[in-house]
């Protein structure tokens, strides 16, 4: 049986850090770092330069995961970069990646799941592997999701942040065990019931995001513990095999509640979420990204992914390293 396995990862971070208390100096809002840290864990983000677009921060992100893969450019015939901010309309950003990297070869495309999308790419590069349509796939997330927010609503602009992750996988033999190295499954979701609690509202001079805080958060636990519990079967696995948490780094509440469900002691929950805020499509692979680069995520661990995000999306993916 034909697995994906994930060879390398990597990330990236805008130089420009920016404080809680210096984003309501700057702004202007009527918020503390103290209501902020206490509300989302979140204590800083980084801020791309004007000049740096989201193909700009996957590029980086990229040159790191291959690095780390030992893997060249020219090996790669699949490109799919996870962005709700990308350099254009068309053509893609994950063309851009692939031009700037100097591949000829294979194809490319991006896709828009909002903060799900890296779980989302990250499917439809592990089917494409498995059917033999590409051989070695970049698989991205990157944002500038400070350039959509609207810095007079704090119930917003305090939550997100810019960045980008990537993962290199290839397709390699295994013996179709839950014990084989690679991705073992991706459950993917979506409602559109919902889309409006969390959109990009395009009705005035320019595009910002809008959340209905609260109701976001309660979709979240229940869909993402349902999508963990989904995962978890389908391999014919419990809780207690999973080594390590990766989620979506949108609020620490969400995270630890989404931990104590699994049983997983804090220190085997990767969060980031306070240096990185809500990096949308990239918080996961930034956070796989940093577990691997320190050593914290090893050979042989279990490591279960999960997001949601606008439309509503949502969806969980677990992969042996």
């Amino acid at each position: 049986m034909i697995r994906s396995v994930i060879l390398g990862t990597g990330g990236y971070l805008p130089d420009r850090v920016v404080s809680n208390d210096a984003l309501a100096c700057l702004h202007n809002l009527d918020t503390t770092d103290a209501w902020i840290a206490e509300r989302t864990g979140i204590r800083q983000r980084h801020v791309a330069a004007p000049e740096q677009q989201a193909s700009d921060l996957g590029l980086l992100a990229a040159r790191e995961a291959l690095a780390q893969a030992g893997i060249s450019a020219d090996e790669v015939d699949l490109i799919i970069v996870a962005t709700a901010t990308p350099d254009s309309a068309f053509p893609a950003t994950a063309v851009r990646i692939q031009h700037k990297l100097g591949i000829t070869q294979g194809f490319a495309f991006d896709v828009l799941a909002a903060c799900t999308g890296f779980v989302y790419a990250l499917g439809i590069a592990d089917s494409l592997l498995r059917t033999g349509a590409a051989r070695c796939a970049l698989v991205i997330g990157a944002e500038v999701f400070t350039r959509i927010l609207d810095w007079s609503d704090r119930g917003t602009c305090v939550l997100f942040g810019d960045g980008a992750g990537a993962v290199v996988l290839r397709a390699e033999e295994g013996q179709g065990t839950a014990q084989d190295r690679g991705v073992l499954g991706t459950h993917l979701h979506s409602d559109g019931r919902f889309g409006d609690l969390l959109h990009v509202d395009a009705s005035g001079a320019q595009d910002v995001v809008r959340m209905a805080g609260r109701e976001v958060f309660r979709h979240a636990v229940s869909k993402l513990a349902a999508a963990v519990d989904e995962a978890l079967e389908v391999a014919g696995l419990t809780h207690a095999d999973v080594q390590w948490l990766v989620p979506h780094q949108a609020n620490k509440r969400i995270i630890e509640a989404m931990g104590r469900k699994l049983g997983l002691p804090a220190e085997r929950v990767v969060m980031t979420v306070d240096r990185h805020a809500n990096t949308s499509a990239a918080s996961v692979p930034l956070a796989l990204a940093e577990a691997t680069r320190d050593g914290r995520i090893k050979r042989g661990d279990l490591v279960l992914m999960e997001a949601i995000g606008g439309g509503l999306t949502w969806g969980a993916a677990l992969a042996r390293f």
